[in-house]
């Protein structure tokens, strides 16, 4: 699934690292409270490790954007300053773009399945994201504890589900290292979590 490395990041790439911080500067991630931007740093930094190119990286920058900052009429601005290609990718990372989302289950369900069939591009920025998320969700654990659940629509027994469900998805689909980590983190969840229980 590795493709030619990217050798240098455009003029592009730096108009999408000013738009996505300007979408979403108001936001922080559940449980840190840390700034949301740093996400999407780390998602296309692992975008990046894993040879990705510059389509790519952008769309690690705004996977988010249309699910969080504005459905339609943000895929619409995304596309007309950053291509089809990089629309298409974030097309392929949205569980959801209409308010309200459709119920827990039925969107990450619905995911799931769309990952079966996505392009090596789609998967290269999902699986950055949800390894980001991954490495989030363990970092919480160790500082919070079990409280972390109540963070999540889908609870421990749903979230631990859903990321078991994805490396299954990745392993299928995927040789990178990153499907090795995470497996890893997301091991490390369950076991936590047993401990406990």
């Amino acid at each position: 699934m590795l493709t030619t490395r990217t050798s240098q990041l455009t003029e592009r790439f730096e108009e999408a690292l000013v738009f996505a911080h300007q979408l979403h500067k108001q936001q922080i991630r559940k449980g840190s409270g840390v700034p949301y931007v740093a996400h999407l740093l780390s998602v296309t930094a692992l975008v990046l490790e894993a040879g990705g190119s510059e389509d790519e990286a952008i769309a690690g920058l705004l996977h988010d954007a249309v699910e969080d900052q504005g459905g339609a009429a943000t895929r619409e601005q995304i596309r007309q300053r950053f291509g089809d290609i990089v629309t298409e990718i974030i097309d392929g990372c949205t569980e959801s773009d209409t308010i309200p989302k459709p119920p827990w289950q039925e969107r990450k369900q619905s995911y799931l399945e769309h990952l079966h069939h996505a392009s090596p591009a789609v998967l290269r920025v999902s699986l950055a994201d949800k390894l980001h998320n991954a490495r989030s969700l363990l970092a919480d654990y160790y500082q919070q504890g079990e409280s972390i659940w109540t963070h999540f629509k889908g609870g421990k027994a749903g979230t631990l589900w859903f990321y078991r469900s994805l490396v299954q998805i990745f392993r299928e689909r995927s040789t990178s290292w990153q499907v090795q980590e995470l497996e890893r983190v997301v091991t490390q969840l369950e076991q936590l979590a047993e401990s406990v229980s």
